[in-house]
């Protein structure tokens, strides 16, 4: 079996991370045709011409195209993936900067920060999945785009065939095989929450990799390497022990929310560390000696990523034997009784090429329940907000969020929202 795989967003300086997966593990994932899909045509082709090297370096048969049209590269797409910026590294910057001007949080993907980019990507996501259904309606969406719970979300919610995915889970199975000295694939996590709002309630070291029996070894874990797994997350330790779960590092803006609002307003944007990042990467990427991702990508995010995008498109196309279980972003359907059921959720999942099934989970504390429960609030706002726009809307999306909460606090955040992003919501 041959495949084919589109990439929209292909122009980002991230693809090669992918490509590299992707030629390492092309039993998994036997592609026969790759597609590059960008309207930064400049970029574009250094990014495709160092595809086809590290492709051929490793000896991988694949073919690589690049096109800015999105309907055309997506034609008898096996599946999709979507990872764009909407603003760039520009929007970004701002996203993590204004904020901070009313005492904020100023992130991406969370808070005032997260709702702008909810807005400006929201359509964007939309107009392109309905070109993919118009030509492949049987293809596969894969959202790597942030934020993913609720851009998945709305993706399911207007029908397409959509998950969402994210590399918060497998960085710690790894991290946590790595303290074991196991394989990561016989260390199973229970896994709970939104997208970038998750706990590890239990680590289970399975007997075989792969298998469905094993102990729990999170308590060792916390005994052995708590203090490692506290410095990583930059959260006290004698919290995650008395918690005895292991908080996702985003939790660290809703734990200790004023703190790092001092940390970031004393060091730039981490949107302006990227941006430098990039520019090197561009330079390594315009070498046509360079075939291999350069050491450099690893600074630039996304660990991992391109090994849990294999497992999950394999998985979905039937290339990677057979029900596989994997954390990814879905429908919630009940399994959080105290959501929606149109709710997405991050949990693990029974993966296959019957789709995706999320596996049940038992009942979540109180201390986890209701914060997820205030945030799902506030996506089925923000997603009202991308899809419907107006002020008030937004408004209400940030009265909704826990790192805002305040009526002050939230018109001052909308009128920066809207003032920063008028030139990408035709609305305003």
């Amino acid at each position: 079996m041959s495949l084919k795989l589109a990439i929209v967003g292909g122009g980002s300086t991230y693809t090669p991370e992918l490509i590299d997966g992707f030629a390492r593990l092309r039993d998994t994932l036997p592609i026969a045709e790759l597609v590059l899909i960008d309207p930064a045509v400049e970029r574009l082709e250094l990014i495709g011409g160092l595809a086809r090297r590290i492709f051929a370096r490793q000896g991988h048969a694949a073919t690589v195209t690049t096109t800015s049209d999105v309907v055309a590269g997506v034609e008898g797409a096996d599946a999709v993936l979507l990872q764009l910026r909407v603003g760039g590294q520009a929007a970004r910057n701002e996203d993590e900067t204004w904020p901070l001007e009313c005492g904020c949080v100023g992130q991406e993907t969370t808070g005032a920060g997260g709702l702008a980019k909810a807005l400006r990507t929201v359509p964007v996501v939309l107009d392109i999945a309905e070109r993919i259904r118009a030509t492949s309606p049987d293809a596969w969406i894969v959202d790597f785009t942030n934020p993913v719970g609720i851009v998945t979300r709305a993706l399911q919610t207007a029908g397409h065939r959509a998950v969402g995915l994210c590399n918060v889970a497998i960085g710690f199975q790894r991290k946590f095989a790595a303290h074991l000295g196991v394989a990561p694939e016989r260390v199973r996590l229970d896994h709970v929450g939104l997208n970038h709002l998750t706990w590890e309630r239990g680590v289970t070291l399975l007997d075989a990799p792969g298998g469905s029996s094993g102990r729990e070894v999170l308590p060792e874990l916390l005994d052995g390497f708590g203090h490692l797994i506290a410095d990583d997350l930059r959260l006290p330790l004698q919290v995650i022990r008395r918690l005895g779960v292991v908080p996702s590092y985003y939790l660290r803006y809703f734990y200790q929310h004023d703190a790092v609002v001092e940390e970031l307003r004393a060091k730039g944007s981490r949107a302006a560390e990227v941006a430098e990042i990039e520019r090197q990467l561009l330079e390594l990427y315009a070498d046509p000696k360079l075939d291999a991702k350069p050491d450099l990508l690893a600074r630039r995010g996304g660990a991992f990523y391109s090994e849990a995008a294999v497992q999950l498109i394999g998985a979905l196309l039937g290339t990677g034997g057979g029900t596989d279980v994997q954390v990814v972003n879905t429908r919630n359907d009940g399994i959080l009784p105290f959501l929606p059921e149109d709710a997405v959720i991050e949990v693990p999942a029974e993966v296959d090429a019957r789709g995706v099934r999320p596996l049940p989970q038992r009942p979540v504390e109180p201390l986890y329940a209701g914060l997820i429960a205030a945030v799902t609030a506030y996506e089925q706002l923000a997603l009202d907000a991308a899809l419907r726009g107006g002020r008030d809307r937004v408004f209400d999306a940030l009265l909704a969020h826990p790192l805002v909460g305040q009526l002050d606090l939230a018109d001052r955040l909308t009128d920066r929202l809207l003032a920063h992003n008028h030139a990408h919501l035709g609305w305003v």
